[in-house]
């Protein structure tokens, strides 16, 4: 059985086009890589976790540091699966949202074999970019999240 997950994408209407926001995973591997290398707020649900949208607000706080959002602000986007994980998000307006971040750090013996252990942030930096920025930035496994989150506001424009 896979994993799951659970997160937040956070968009906003902007000039000349809606822009959403991504996060650049922290630690040495992904230091010096940018195509693949962003995601969204989320992370893994407890075995015990029921409520995959409670894990994905707990989440967005541990990442960014900041409140989480209420429930109503919350759009549901769907189940995206990757190899390993079930991703379920959420979509989350939000014109005004600050670009420094503290997130959660982790722990790992770098460099490898070398017997220290150093800490690490989970996400390194977050950006705002276009639909077709995020969608080459992002890493493939939640490529179709975006697009689906640009079909939803397009759609949404049009009515």
């Amino acid at each position: 059985m896979k994993k799951q997950a659970a997160g937040i994408i956070v968009w906003r209407p902007a000039a000349p086009e809606p822009q959403v926001l991504l996060a650049h995973f922290g630690g040495p591997y992904w230091k010096n890589k940018d195509k693949g290398a962003w995601t969204v707020f989320k992370g893994l649900a407890e075995p015990e976790d029921r409520d995959l949208l409670a894990t994905a607000l707990r989440e967005f706080t541990e990442e960014t540091g900041l409140p989480a959002p209420g429930r109503k602000a919350l759009v549901y986007l769907g189940k995206f699966d990757s190899a390993t994980k079930e991703n379920h998000l959420w979509a989350l307006r939000r014109e005004d949202f600050p670009t420094e971040i503290h997130a959660n750090t982790f722990r790992m013996e770098w460099p490898p074999h070398s017997g220290k252990i150093q800490s690490f942030p989970e996400i390194d930096k977050v950006q705002w970019f276009t639909f077709p920025e995020a969608e080459r930035k992002i890493i493939p496994s939640l490529r179709k999240a975006i697009v689906k989150l640009r079909e939803l506001i397009e759609n949404k424009n049009r009515d």
